[in-house]
């Protein structure tokens, strides 16, 4: 019986493996007619949407994903396959923001400032996707991320009824844990595509493209700090998670120390009154065995003794 049950358990992981790796094949087979790898083979729109992604790794290190998709719109750009470039990405913190990040590389590289467009609520790729379509009002555009992302953007917009293509930009060569992520994101796209039925958590009014984007001089990109003061931060808070966990264990110590100390007292109060019922017990058992003392007779004095007087 418990063999059967081991057996049905593996049975069951593997065909959900062989599912979720059907459908990621599924998806990219579907999606493969739209992608294009040369820039020169990219047909001319006027809308190139970079989706956007962190500079940064947590450890201070350039990320390549980043890099290879700025420097493909760039040259989507230059090559004059696309005249606006809309940046959508993640801008949920003060301190993280992706589309100005992108903005401030791209401005950098030569690409004025009239030709930019940022989307601040591109927090996942179907908002980036359909925010484009309903709030930048542009139903035929370019997208420009990797390959594997391109496969799942340009799904949600085959079923969103959007026009799209893509164009794949290229990926490191450690590319097998992403990889492997994005089966799982891919089947959560299907989540929210078919079960969940979801929309982009912001649309906001309707922003034409093009449409003249006033933007302070002052404005801070991400990072907000250098790769040197992210490492420095990281640090930091390394130091003041250890700080918490230390703290943590000292009032877990103090705490079972007063409760070690509880139950010691509790158990010296047990014994004593343990010892005091048995005392007790014990007189009653002394009192009940002792001889009880002879009745005197009445009207005479047991202790004195009697004379007889010669006559």
């Amino acid at each position: 019986m418990f063999k059967r049950l081991i057996f049905g358990f593996i049975g069951i992981v593997v065909l959900m493996l062989v599912v979720a790796i059907g459908l990621d094949r599924w998806m990219s087979w579907k999606t493969k007619d739209y992608i294009y790898d040369e820039v020169q083979e990219l047909p001319h729109r006027q809308v190139g949407v970079v989706l956007g992604t962190a500079k940064y790794y947590r450890t201070g290190v350039p990320n390549q994903y980043y890099l290879y998709r700025i420097q493909g719109a760039i040259n989507a750009y230059n090559s004059g396959k696309v005249k606006y470039l809309l940046l959508s990405g993640d801008n949920a913190q003060q301190s993280y923001n992706e589309p100005m990040t992108m903005r401030r590389d791209l401005m950098a590289a030569g690409i004025p400032a009239s030709d930019i467009v940022l989307d601040y609520a591109g927090f996942r790729t179907l908002d980036s996707i359909v925010r484009t379509r309903k709030v930048f009002d542009t139903n035929d555009f370019i997208i420009i991320t990797q390959r594997f992302h391109c496969e799942r953007a340009l799904y949600i917009a085959l079923h969103m009824g959007i026009q799209a293509q893509c164009f794949a930009v290229p990926s490191p060569k450690d590319i097998m844990t992403v990889r492997v992520r994005e089966i799982f994101a891919r089947l959560g796209a299907l989540t929210d595509l078919y079960i969940l039925k979801r929309e982009p958590r912001f649309l906001g009014p309707l922003i034409p493209i093009p449409a003249v984007h006033h933007i302070p001089d002052n404005a801070q990109g991400y990072p907000a700090v250098t790769a040197e003061q992210l490492l420095v931060l990281q640090q930091r808070l390394a130091d003041e998670k250890k700080a918490a966990i230390a703290k943590a264990e000292q009032l877990k110590a103090a705490a079972e120390k007063a409760a070690a100390d509880k139950a010691a007292a509790d158990e010296a109060a047990r014994v004593k009154a343990e010892q005091d019922a048995n005392d007790a017990q014990q007189d009653d058992a002394e009192e009940a065995t002792q001889p009880a003392l002879a009745p005197a007779l009445p009207g005479r004095n047991p202790f004195s003794q009697s004379r007889s007087f010669g006559h």
